[in-house]
């Protein structure tokens, strides 16, 4: 057994495609595609970004950042709207993600979301927030 603070992303791939291959055996479905949404500089370099992904009728959005200069701007909310778009488009009815109280749940509410659970302090003094949507 090897413990470690730096495990490598082909280790961290390798566990991913093991557990999705696992939940697609044991549900039949296999829909799942990462959604990657983006929006690039002029010089191209990501200045805000979108991942997650679909599965089951779910959009799952793993990441949302925008760069912090240019927060404010609607980048999150298209981005997010693009994201859904191309989930409705997949088949999905619902999305869910989770964010902190010190990040956007806020943000995530103007557009329909709905706490549907929290983790009081997590970490301290903050909580981590989880919401969801129906498409």
């Amino acid at each position: 057994m090897i413990v470690t603070s730096e495990p490598s992303s082909k280790d961290v791939q390798f566990l991913d495609d093991q557990i999705n291959e696992h939940n697609m055996m044991r549900t039949g479905r296999r829909d799942f595609q990462p959604l990657g949404v983006f929006v690039r500089g002029d010089d191209g370099s990501i200045i805000a970004g979108l991942y997650g992904f679909t599965w089951g009728g779910w959009l799952e959005v793993k990441f949302v950042w925008v760069r912090e200069d240019l927060r404010g701007r609607g980048h999150g909310r298209r981005m997010l709207e693009a994201a859904e778009a191309e989930a409705r488009k997949r088949g999905c009815e619902h999305v869910w993600l989770d964010s902190y109280t010190f990040q956007a749940p806020t943000f995530y509410r103007q557009f329909g979301y709905e706490v549907f659970g929290s983790l009081d302090g997590f970490p301290p003094p903050h909580k981590r927030v989880f919401l969801t949507k129906a498409l």
